[in-house]
């Protein structure tokens, strides 16, 4: 089985943390390893960035591919600018097939701007397309919480077209089935729940204090982690002034807890869209948290794992998340998380059980069950164990399984109706008796 898989705007080796990578690369690469393990072919086909990387590298391992096609000007753009570029993006994976001898049998497609491009192809290879959207613009304007977030109507129409022409959707959580089928029409028949995984054998838990040794702070000292992009809709304002009111409410002349904050360029001081990591370190100066709060900026994958374990809670105070990757993987590290209500967050932290949800940008109840996990270690500790335990049924193991079922079942729709039905991923019970909320 050959894949042609399409991550346009954004390369699934890219460093975390910069404006557009996230959740969508780490899916793309680990998926693409974990089916490579299953003896599926893919080549992941995306836009060439920089003229000095190598077009083809096989980084994914077991003779998978990442192809960097020429498509407009070798350099970041913005996303607008980007969908000009679509039709010389498809007919540079054309050439690439024909070139390399290649027929593919599906196109696994990832935002919206990569589904325009599989429809492109699916005209000209008469192959299936399974489309991921990842974030819906839709979604995305309703919460939006700065003009530069709000999504122009091109991507709504571009994300209406691909609805149409996919054959099958994947979605992460049961709420994008309804935010699919009422906002954009469609059709209930063809979407399939299947969430992002974590790979277990890189996020477990780690002993704090080897865990704090690698990334080089003290055994003694104690720290809440954000990871994540920086911009408005992922609420660190609304973390920042709940570790103030922390701060007011402490008795010691030190608070003995600091956050740490990876994504971002904390050297950036520029205005304009990118200019929220200058604004935010504006807002801790104006709190009084300068020597609370440090900025990392991005950190490559492999470390994460011991920013997870070292950290004694992860906090994730979106307005936004489709699903919230950061989140599995924390708590496969064994690390409470604190999330906001919201998007995948409200399914996959189980409140009281794996972590906290509060409402978005709700200050006080962040700071309430901030002070909850930092006064409570034995709290820290069960809910920490069971997010773990949880987090294993998101094994990438079993979700490539589930896609490649849905790769097999796409090429073959002839199978029965129970073989379709079992390729929706059943999220795990929630054990209420393992509550803690009180």
């Amino acid at each position: 089985m050959r894949i042609a898989m399409l991550s346009y705007h954004t390369c699934p080796l890219a460093i975390l943390g910069g404006k557009d990578t996230g959740g969508m690369n780490v899916y793309v690469r680990e998926l693409t390893r974990f089916l490579g393990q299953l003896g599926v072919h893919v080549d992941v086909f995306t836009r060439s960035q920089d003229e000095h990387v190598p077009h083809v590298l096989h980084d994914l391992g077991y003779g998978n591919r990442v192809v960097h096609i020429c498509s407009g000007p070798e350099k970041p753009m913005p996303k607008k600018e980007l969908a000009g570029y679509l039709p010389e993006f498809a007919q540079g994976i054309q050439e690439f097939a024909a070139h390399k001898g290649i027929q593919y049998d599906l196109i696994h497609s990832h935002y919206w701007m990569s589904g325009i491009a599989a429809g492109i192809l699916q005209k000209v290879w008469k192959v299936p397309v399974i489309q991921m959207f990842h974030t819906l613009g839709h979604i995305k304007n309703s919460v939006a919480r700065h003009p530069s977030e709000v999504e122009g109507a091109y991507r709504i129409e571009g994300e209406q077209e691909v609805v149409q022409l996919a054959d099958r959707i994947v979605v992460a959580t049961p709420a994008e089935v309804e935010q699919l089928t009422s906002l954009y029409h469609a059709d209930a028949g063809k979407i399939v729940v299947i969430p992002p995984g974590v790979d277990c054998s890189r996020f477990y838990p780690i002993p704090s204090d080897e865990a704090k040794a690698v990334i080089g702070i003290p055994s003694d000292e104690q720290m809440i982690l954000f990871v994540g992009r920086i911009e408005p809709l992922k609420g660190v304002e609304t973390l920042l002034r709940a570790i103030a009111l922390i701060r007011e409410r402490c008795h010691q002349r030190r608070c003995p807890y600091y956050l740490a904050i990876i994504g971002g360029d904390p050297n950036e001081q520029a205005q304009g869209a990118d200019s929220e990591m200058y604004r935010l370190r504006g807002i801790c100066h104006e709190l009084g948290l300068d020597d609370m709060v440090v900025f990392l900026g991005k950190r490559d994958q492999t470390t994460l794992p011991y920013y997870y374990s070292a950290a004694e809670m992860l906090v994730m105070p979106s307005y936004y998340e489709s699903f919230g990757m950061v989140a599995l993987e924390s708590m496969a590290c064994g690390t409470p998380v604190v999330a906001s209500h919201t998007g995948g967050l409200a399914y996959l932290v189980q409140n009281g059980v794996t972590g906290f949800t509060v409402s978005g940008g709700d200050v006080r109840a962040l700071a309430k069950r901030l002070t909850q996990l930092i006064e409570q270690p034995e709290l820290r500790r069960k809910i920490g164990e069971q997010a773990s335990q949880y987090a294993r049924a998101y094994a990438w193991e079993n979700i490539a399984a589930k896609i490649k079922a849905l790769y097999e079942e796409t090429l073959n729709p002839a199978r029965d109706q129970d073989a379709r039905a079992n390729n929706h991923f059943q999220l795990p019970p929630m054990n209420t008796a393992d509550s803690v909320l009180q």
